[in-house]
């Protein structure tokens, strides 16, 4: 396989992870930055061992930010659920292909509402369950790892997966397909992926939330700079 193709990458804020203390000064910070997406992880307790977030909190976030939604639904059977949100054009939707009876489903439901629809895998899932549905989704969503709880250490075998995957988009002539990290996707974790094709790096308590000196305009600043974006343009 020839060089991987590499693009500026995105950052989707995962909102799971936001102080309720301290929510308007980084939904503040985001806008300013021009932080593409806010991450909103959808839990029903039974996919993974954890809730979050509730609709009411997730139309309270509408009404005090227009930063498109990069919904990620860790829910078995994700098409009736997501009609519980105000999913809007422009909007991203992530729904697992685990425990999902109905993805093509969910792949409509998304494009109807005007949203770009990704599939989303867990680490030990290969990509290639995913092939029937390439040419119906805009990408997908690679957990790097195992999903439910903030914090966790990468799955280093997902380094490769996305790089694999990336390849393999590219050969089959799938290059316009986006690839999304998610889980502990440091910026020293973000470069790695960049180096392998991602394109939307969510972004939680390994950086936008982690406790250390640094604002949180600089840590998107390392972030930006980690993956693809240049010095004149993160400094506009």
């Amino acid at each position: 396989m020839g060089q991987i193709r590499k693009r500026k990458g995105m950052i989707s804020a995962s909102m799971m992870c936001a102080g309720l203390d301290k929510i308007f000064y980084y939904i503040s910070e985001f806008k300013s930055a021009g932080v593409e997406y806010l991450h909103i992880d959808i839990m029903d307790g039974e996919f993974v061992p954890n809730f979050a977030l509730g609709t009411d909190y997730v139309k309270s976030l509408r009404r005090i930010s227009d930063i498109p939604f990069d919904y990620h639904f860790l829910v078995v059977e994700p098409v009736e659920k997501m009609s519980w949100f105000d999913i809007r054009e422009g909007d991203n939707v992530s729904f697992h292909i685990e425990r999902n009876e109905h993805v093509a489903e969910c792949i409509q439901a998304a494009k109807r509402l005007g949203a770009t629809s990704f599939i989303a895998i867990n680490p030990e899932t290969p990509v290639e369950v995913c092939d029937p549905y390439l040419n119906d989704i805009d990408g997908i969503l690679f957990m790097t790892v195992k999903p439910g709880f903030a914090g966790k250490k990468l799955v280093k075998s997902t380094l490769d997966k996305v790089k694999n995957a990336r390849e393999y988009f590219d050969s089959i002539g799938k290059s316009d397909l986006k690839i999304e990290v998610d889980g502990n996707i440091s910026v020293e974790n973000a470069a790695k992926f960049y180096e392998r094709g991602a394109d939307i790096y969510v972004s939680g308590s390994s950086s936008l939330f982690r406790k250390c000196e640094l604002e949180v305009k600089e840590i998107i600043r390392n972030k930006r700079l980690a993956i693809g974006w240049d010095e004149q343009e993160v400094d506009k």
